[in-house]
């Protein structure tokens, strides 16, 4: 985060919003959150029909879920020098109609590779947007009620991502896929519109602050080779490639020449000096890896039950839409007692809950019903209420009040960042799975066996030519492959889950630093 200075002392902060004006700009920040949000998941039961119709494979697809996610990252730390530089409100409204033109481009898009340089735009421009529609809720309420507040801010959060695969779903069944991103541009230009028209006399002080360009450019060039080793390494055969190996060496001297100068720097777009508080650090940590978990299988689910279990994209969303209604219900219950209860316990509850919800979903097999797969994503939303607020409350806990901004925003680079590099591992571990299982398979399915014998005269007797039943067998044998590949991450994802609760407890959250509402800011 960038050092900045406190704002002079003859600034008064404007007095709460009141009547029409309060509704309206609650809704507006809440609408450009939704959309912000619902951008990071629906694309993700769209991923088969846009690699079919860009012509790519749907593990290139992917990139269009990281790509986001990794330009997010990194422009997340630099929201609190453009704040002191051009203000909040200026920001936030250019931020948003940045991100409805990018939306718009996302939907032209001819080719893969552009879509995925829009997307890099689109998350760009969209780092700013989530962090200052906090700032700009909690100065529109009265102190007393900034924790009401930010639990409404938090439900956006929470009904966006159970909306993003069921509306991404439906309109990739009944219109097309370019329309996933257009549905922005109403909401956006109407999010900004009111946004303007309430909060532009409410804005903050602006400064001129020097910035860390060199830090800027070490995030972009480090993030950017290990986000590229991670998604093309599948596709070239890891470190036998000499570009992947490129990829890591540039990654690797990057991160350790940024590290030194961040350390160093007069005034750093990152404050690395926060690791060195045992909360920040381990919550962090666990955090980031629990989110790269979580969102990994988030992504894999989908393209599972599309590829190889017959779903249309439609009911892939129905399959994950579940996934917010306890979440809803209960997000607001741990928000009115996290500062009551020790946070570890309440994220104790939340790794128990994505451990057994991935337990149980490691026993899937090719029959598996709708039911089946429908109980543990209603489970899942349980774990989720007990999962951010916890955790953000343990990173933020015994912090001045001013270091609170450059910990959530760095907290969230770490976790943004977690989240991508998750979808990389998760998809090209499946494939590698996958592969080795359809090997087991073959092996354990000799020509000579009987069954596959009398498997191939039925289905010869059905019309198929010898090499057409050889491909139908090898399907079913893919559909067998990949769904135990499934299985395995979903196994291993439980028990790394387990696993983190023993470090979640090595942290000592204590009272009197970030409240709840606080954390509450850092989903």
């Amino acid at each position: 985060m960038s050092a900045t200075p406190q704002a002079p002392a003859a600034y008064l902060p404007p007095p709460p919003l009141q009547g029409g004006s309060l509704v309206l700009g609650t809704l507006a920040l809440s609408l450009a959150t939704f959309m912000n949000v619902l951008d990071s998941s629906i694309a993700n039961v769209s991923l088969p029909a846009i690699a079919g119709d860009l012509g790519v494979s749907p593990s290139q697809g992917t990139w269009v879920i990281t790509s986001f996610g990794v330009a997010n990252a990194i422009s997340v730390p630099l929201t609190g020098w453009l704040t002191q530089r051009f203000g909040a409100v200026r920001l936030f409204t250019a931020s948003v109609l940045l991100f409805v033109l990018a939306s718009w481009l996302c939907g032209f898009a001819p080719s893969l590779e552009l879509l995925i340089a829009f997307r890099v735009l689109q998350g760009l421009v969209a780092g700013p947007m989530i962090p200052l529609s906090q700032t700009l809720l909690l100065s529109s309420y009265p102190k007393s009620k900034a924790g009401s507040a930010l639990g409404m801010w938090a439900m956006t959060t929470l009904v966006a991502p159970v909306m993003g695969p069921l509306l991404g779903g439906w309109i990739t069944d009944n219109v097309s896929w370019p329309w996933i991103f257009y549905i922005n541009v109403p909401v956006g230009l109407l999010a900004a519109a009111i946004t303007w028209r309430i909060y532009a006399r409410r804005e903050t002080p602006t400064r001129k602050l020097p910035v860390d360009g060199v830090g800027i450019a070490l995030v972009v060039l480090w993030v950017g080779a290990l986000q590229m080793m991670l998604d093309k390494g599948k596709e070239l055969d890891w470190f036998h490639s000499e570009e992947i190996i490129a990829y890591a060496v540039v990654a690797a001297i990057g991160f350790v020449v940024f590290l030194a100068w961040e350390l160093t720097e007069e005034h750093p777009i990152v404050d690395l000096r926060l690791f060195g508080r045992r909360n920040f650090a381990l919550g962090s940590l666990t955090l980031a890896v629990a989110y790269g978990l979580f969102f990994g299988n988030v992504v894999l689910l989908p393209l599972w039950l599309q590829q190889y279990m017959g779903y249309t994209a439609t009911a892939a969303g129905m399959a994950l839409a579940p996934v917010g209604l306890l979440a809803i219900l209960l997000t607001p219950l741990v928000g009115r007692n996290v500062s009551k209860v020790d946070p570890r316990w309440l994220a104790t509850v939340a790794f128990l809950g994505f451990g057994l919800v991935l337990w149980m979903r490691s026993h899937f097999t090719s029959q598996a019903d709708m039911g089946t797969i429908l109980v543990p994503t209603l489970m899942q939303g349980a774990a989720m209420a007990f999962f951010f607020i916890p955790l953000n409350t343990i990173v933020l806990s015994g912090l001045a009040p001013e270091r609170i901004p450059a910990a959530s925003g760095l907290s969230n680079f770490v976790r943004i960042t977690a989240g991508a590099m998750g979808t990389s591992l998760s998809t090209t571990v499946w494939e590698s799975r996958a592969t080795l299982h359809h090997a087991h398979l073959a092996e354990r399915l000799p020509a000579t066996d009987p069954v596959l014998q009398e498997t191939m005269a039925r289905l010869a007797a059905a019309g198929l030519s010898p090499e057409q039943a050889a491909a139908q067998i090898n399907r079913l044998m893919d559909q067998q492959a990949f769904t135990r590949a499934a299985d395995d991450i979903f196994l291993a994802s439980a028990f790394l889950f387990i696993t983190l609760i023993a470090m979640l407890w090595l942290t000592r959250p204590r009272k009197g630093g970030a409240t709840a509402a606080d954390a509450g800011g850092a989903h």
